[in-house]
């Protein structure tokens, strides 16, 4: 379970004491959530040891993605189609809509057609991609929530599960009660 587009490292510790396994930091991107490359850094190194801290960005800048890496995330996850080389240390999670190709150069594959924006995720595609890519893990996004999102798992059976303004006061502050909700929902079926 990731907890995206969280903005301070009062949220990551409040997301991780509820059990995420994975936290999102959105930088170099167009988005209310989004932080600078400095705050990015200082969430990712309040995690502990066993939680994954994920830069998520839109950018198309190869000196912004540069960056990115440089903050030596444990994962990327980006929606250009950049090509980065395996031994960058990081894992590569690669966002698709309905309509895009699923690559095969990454980690994962995100399916997120909301992109922080609330927008319900197409269970056709959702389901397509993961029962025609079995040997990829496939990340369900869009318009999750604590009442949606077992339903969700039990219809698509993703690897896991990703989340954002589904458990949020307002864009960027999290909600502790909903990210609580939204991973009680998840154990058990994931």
């Amino acid at each position: 379970m990731k907890i995206c587009g969280i903005t301070s490292p009062g949220d990551a510790g409040m997301a991780e004491d509820a059990g995420a396994d994975a936290i999102g930091v959105i930088v170099c991107s167009d988005s209310p959530r989004n932080v600078s490359l400095g705050r990015a850094e200082e969430i990712l190194a309040s995690l502990g040891p066993f939680t994954t801290g994920v830069c998520v960005t839109h950018t198309t800048s190869r000196d912004d993605l540069d960056a990115i890496l440089s903050l030596s995330p444990s994962a990327i996850q980006i929606s250009h189609p950049f090509r980065i080389p395996r031994d960058a240390g990081v894992k590569v999670l690669r966002a698709v809509r309905p309509g895009d190709p699923v690559p095969v150069d990454c980690d994962a594959v995100v399916v997120d057609e909301s992109q922080g924006t609330g927008r319900r995720y197409d269970p056709s595609f959702a389901t397509a991609v993961v029962r025609d890519h079995p040997g990829v893990p496939v990340i369900l996004a869009g318009g999750l929530t604590p009442e949606n999102v077992r339903a969700a798992i039990q219809v698509v059976r993703p690897y896991a599960v990703d989340v954002a303004s589904g458990v949020e006061v307002r864009p960027g502050v999290k909600d502790a009660a909903k990210v609580e909700a939204f991973i009680s929902a998840c154990r058990g079926v994931m």
